[in-house]
């Protein structure tokens, strides 16, 4: 229960019919996709694994749910070493490093505010993704 309230995923698991003696498989489909990635980031919590890969968690997934998604990742990447494959730069504004790809050769590396102050390539896609 203490993974799954880290994760984000308590309030919707009891909200289940049968709570968190629900059964859930692959094929399921009460369940939205941002409730399944939750769920993933629980089950990754209660492993406690020392390093993570993880693979743009925010596709797919409404604003709120992002934002739900987003603290349950800071919960998991804490005191870890995380590679994190993001598309949303808003998943990655936090890491300690950031490297910038294009065409599978790394342009950029720095943090979110040193990437931002260089004005190259995150900048623009930053730019992009978050201009009002």
């Amino acid at each position: 229960i203490e993974a799954a309230k880290a994760a984000r995923a308590d309030h919707f698991i009891r909200t289940l019919p049968k709570g968190y003696d629900t059964v859930i498989s692959e094929d399921i489909d009460n369940i939205s996709a941002g409730e399944k990635q939750l769920l993933t980031i629980a089950r990754a919590i209660l492993a406690d694994s020392p390093m993570l890969i993880l693979d743009e968690a925010t596709s797919s997934v409404d604003t709120r749910t992002e934002a739900a998604i987003q603290s349950a990742m800071d919960n998991l990447t804490h005191g870890r070493t995380s590679f994190v494959i993001a598309h949303r730069l808003s998943t990655i504004r936090n890491a300690d490093l950031i490297l910038v790809l294009e065409h599978g050769n790394i342009v950029e590396q720095g943090s979110h505010k040193e990437l931002l102050s260089k004005n190259g390539a995150y900048a623009k896609l930053y730019n992009s993704q978050f201009a009002e």
